[in-house]
C-alpha cells in the first residue's frame, strides 16, 4: 500500500466519520426541534387557560354580589417569571377555585358564560396533558440518546444538554427528594 492507499484509506476514514458525525447530530436536532415544538404548543395553551381564568374572574365578579377578589393572586401571574410547570401549578389551584365557586353558588349555576369558560379550560386542560405527555416523551428519548457513546461525545462538542422534564425534575441529580406533588 502506497502513499496514495493510504491518503485514499484516510479520506474515507474521514468521510465515513463525518457521515457518522452528521447523522447523530442530525437526530440530536431532530429531538431538540420537537422538544422545541411543544413547548411553544405548551406556553400556548397556558395562556389561553390564563384568559379563561380572566374571564372566569369578570364572569364570578359580575354574578356574585360580596365581589371578593378570589382570583387577584392568579392574575398577578402574568408580571412574575415563574416556569411553565409553576404556572401550570398556579393556573391548576385557580381552575380548582372557580369549579369550587360555581358549585357553592347558585347564581353561577346557570349561567352560560361561566359555563363556555369551564368547558374552554377543560379542553385546554386536555391538550396540555397531551402536549406535556409528548414533551416528556422526547426528553426522555433526547436524554437516552445523549447518554449513550458515542452518542455523548457528538452532544458535548455540540453542546447539547440533558433536558429536565416537564415538571423540572432532573434524574441526573442525587437529589432523592425533588419529587413535585
Amino acid at each position: 500500500m502506497g502513499v496514495f492507499g493510504i491518503i485514499l484509506l484516510l479520506v474515507a476514514l474521514l468521510g465515513l466519520y463525518g457521515i457518522f458525525h452528521v447523522s447523530i447530530y442530525n437526530k440530536l436536532q431532530n429531538y431538540q426541534i420537537k422538544l422545541n415544538h411543544v413547548e411553544g404548543i405548551i406556553d400556548n395553551e397556558l395562556r389561553n387557560k390564563f384568559d379563561q381564568i380572566i374571564r372566569a374572574d369578570d364572569a364570578i365578579n359580575n354574578k356574585l354580589k360580596n365581589k371578593k377578589e378570589y382570583l387577584k393572586e392568579y392574575l398577578a401571574l402574568k408580571d412574575k417569571k415563574i416556569s411553565n410547570f409553576e404556572l401550570e401549578r398556579k393556573l391548576n389551584e385557580a381552575e380548582s377555585i372557580i369549579h369550587n365557586l360555581y358549585n357553592d353558588n347558585e347564581q353561577l349555576i346557570d349561567n352560560e358564560n361561566i359555563l363556555e369558560i369551564i368547558e374552554e379550560i377543560k379542553v385546554a386542560n386536555q391538550h396540555l396533558n397531551a402536549t406535556i405527555n409528548y414533551y416528556n416523551k422526547y426528553t426522555t428519548k433526547l436524554n437516552a440518546y445523549i447518554k449513550k457513546f458515542p452518542n455523548n461525545m457528538i452532544a458535548k462538542i455540540h453542546h447539547f444538554k440533558v433536558k429536565p422534564f416537564f415538571d423540572g425534575k432532573d434524574m441526573t441529580d442525587n437529589d432523592i427528594e425533588d419529587f413535585k406533588l
